[in-house]
């Protein structure tokens, strides 16, 4: 007998399965199947699709347990610590749930001891190298499509450090990126737009500031703010690096 006759006989209750037993060369069709194409049948089933977030070292489980306890919290490490992309991955989980209306990026309009001349076009064309880690984190996320549409409703927002100054940031997850490229009085202004119901991280390493030693803010800052109870100081170590083996020998010896 074919199979589709097999198929018919299970679906019309005819098909008698107890004259296979015995043969191991043939497996009974499940009748109870967990999916199917009517809408209605489908209410539990996960439509959707998102990587899930697991620290992989006890220097990011640190991290990611101040974000979701303290309102205020401070990450500092060295490079591949995964510092920028756990706090975006946070905002977003805090979006995506209904925690927070909106996500604002921010970050230090710096070059890396480079001076890459004029760059053409409106605003948003010069700052777009600056912000493209940002970009980056967003688009591993979310894809580029529903980023584009959250930011033109506003739901996401990314901003230079210079636009920041006189706003008050309510409802919303902050995130301060490169922050050892802003200088304490910098640091001071966005610090202080915290507003009700909202969480703010920020985000750097301390030993590679773009700035002169005494000119980046974020190591007084982060000293002074570690006796606050409030506030989370997180520092991350070369154990915590996720990138590349040889990111974490290099940086032992540089």
């Amino acid at each position: 007998m074919s199979k589709r006759a097999l198929k018919r006989q299970l679906r019309e209750g005819a098909f008698d399965a107890g004259q296979f037993e015995g043969d191991d060369k043939i497996r009974r069709l499940p009748v109870d199947r967990g999916w199917s194409p009517l809408p209605h049948h489908n209410d539990d089933r996960q439509q959707g699709y998102l990587k899930t977030i697991k620290a992989k070292s006890e220097g990011q489980q640190a991290l990611i347990n101040a974000i979701d306890a303290k309102n205020l919290v401070l990450a500092l490490g060295p490079a591949g610590t995964g510092k920028t992309y756990l706090a975006i991955a946070k905002a977003v989980e805090a979006l995506e749930s209904g925690r927070v209306g909106r996500i604002v990026l921010s970050r230090p309009a710096v070059e890396a001891g480079e001076s890459i001349g004029f760059l053409p076009g409106d605003a948003e064309d010069k700052l777009a190298p600056y912000l493209r880690p940002l970009y980056d984190a967003l688009s591993d996320r979310l894809s580029m499509k529903r980023v584009r549409a959250l930011m033109s409703e506003g739901a996401i927002e990314i901003a230079p450090v210079g636009f920041m100054r006189g706003r008050t940031l309510n409802n919303a997850f902050v995130v301060i990126d490169e922050a050892q490229n802003c200088t304490y009085g910098q640091l001071k202004m966005l610090l202080t737009r915290l507003g009700w119901h909202s969480t703010m991280v920020v985000t750097g390493d301390p030993n590679q500031s773009d700035l002169l030693p005494e000119i980046s803010g974020l190591g007084p800052v982060a000293s002074r703010l570690e006796e606050v109870g409030n506030i989370a100081v997180v520092r991350l170590a070369d154990q915590d690096i996720v990138r590349h083996p040889l990111v974490a020998e290099m940086l032992g010896v540089l």
